[in-house]
């Protein structure tokens, strides 16, 4: 297959840079374009120097590529900044396959997008083709779709973890306290204080309690597979690492058993490449999948009456953002799923 021409959008982020590092060794793919209007002029080098064995194109202004020569764009541009620019590719190219790892086209009701994000959506009119790009769950509609918004990094954990439950009617999905920590990469590369080595360093700090965003997609997902309305109780954390995501749920029991839990989970994702539940008494860890593409989730009986304990990891920036939406680029392009993305996890 000749090579896809690939453009990312914000490459000069977190994200963007792992879509990079991933990308310039996938088989299939030829990276044509790199954005970053802040850094326009600079050699992809400058900017992350661990990319300085790589032939990369110059970092350029996005309204200075020609995007009718591409086949895919990723986008890691930050939510709001990302729909009028999306906008504007697709009407230059109306056949392009877009990869957005923002948040701009995930929320389904077009009403919700104000609510969580503080402004009205400024491209509805791409809204409704968008499709959800958790690809355990949307494989098929991934498969045919021009625009896949790429879950959040939380979302992709929890969804993974809770999903098969909530649609085999095991857990009360009304009875669900979400424990989220991830490494401060998810923050992004933006200069803030309270990521700041000095502050993050040595410490544990919860934030956006009550009110994160990502409580929306959860709510979305976990709704759509219970067939109700769902509101979950969702307390996210910034933990002193630089890449890595950990989920603990609690679930009241529908009169399952813990066990119970772990055999739906494991005929769920008996097949899919990337997703490993574990065996009972084992427990996942972020460092068994850090710098990779894979999922551990694990299940643990509660020392309270009907209830269990689910646990969920992953890299945020890979299967949690750039390595997901690789994914749902293979399977845009009818190539197979795991291709670029075998990446055994760094330990230590």
């Amino acid at each position: 297959m000749t090579k896809k021409k690939i453009g990312i959008l914000g490459a000069s982020g977190y994200t963007g840079a792992d879509a990079v590092r991933l990308l310039a060794r996938h088989p299939n793919a030829e990276i044509t374009a790199l954005t970053a209007n802040t850094h326009a002029g600079k050699a992809m080098s400058e900017v992350f120097p661990h990319f300085f064995m790589l032939d990369l194109p110059k970092l350029v202004e996005w309204e200075k590529v020609d995007w009718t020569r591409l086949d895919a764009a990723f986008c890691g541009l930050p939510h709001g900044t990302t729909q009028e620019i999306i906008a504007a590719v697709l009407k230059a190219n109306p056949r392009i396959k877009i990869l957005d790892m923002s948040a701009d086209f995930r929320l389904r009701n077009k009403g919700s997008y104000a609510q969580w994000y503080g402004h009205e959506h400024r491209a509805l009119e791409l809204q409704d083709e968008a499709v959800y790009g958790l690809t355990e769950l949307y494989r098929e509609k991934v498969t045919a779709a021009r625009l896949v918004a790429c879950p959040g990094c939380y979302p992709t954990a929890v969804l993974l973890a809770l999903v098969p439950l909530a649609k085999a009617k095991l857990i009360d999905v009304d009875e669900i306290i979400i424990d989220a920590k991830s490494g401060v990469t998810g923050a992004g590369r933006g200069l803030k204080q309270n990521t700041l080595f000095s502050e993050a360093g040595e410490g544990l700090s919860p934030y956006s309690i009550g009110s994160h965003r990502h409580s929306a997609e959860i709510e979305q997902e976990i709704g759509a597979a219970a067939g109700s309305a769902v509101t979950v109780n969702f307390t996210p954390h910034l933990i002193p690492m630089a890449r890595g995501e950990f989920c603990t749920s609690y679930v009241k029991l529908n009169g399952a058993t813990p066990d119970d839990l772990r055999a739906e989970l494991e005929k769920a994702y008996a097949n899919e490449p990337f997703v490993y539940v574990t065996k009972k008494g084992v427990l996942p860890q972020t460092q068994n999948v850090r710098g990779s593409n894979y999922v551990q989730i694990g299940v643990v009986a509660d020392r309270i009456k009907n209830r269990a304990i689910v646990l969920s990891t992953l890299d945020n920036l890979v299967k949690g953002s750039a390595g997901q939406a690789i994914q749902n680029m293979n399977l845009m392009f009818g190539l197979p799923e795991t291709t670029g993305l075998e990446q055994i996890a760094l330990f230590p």
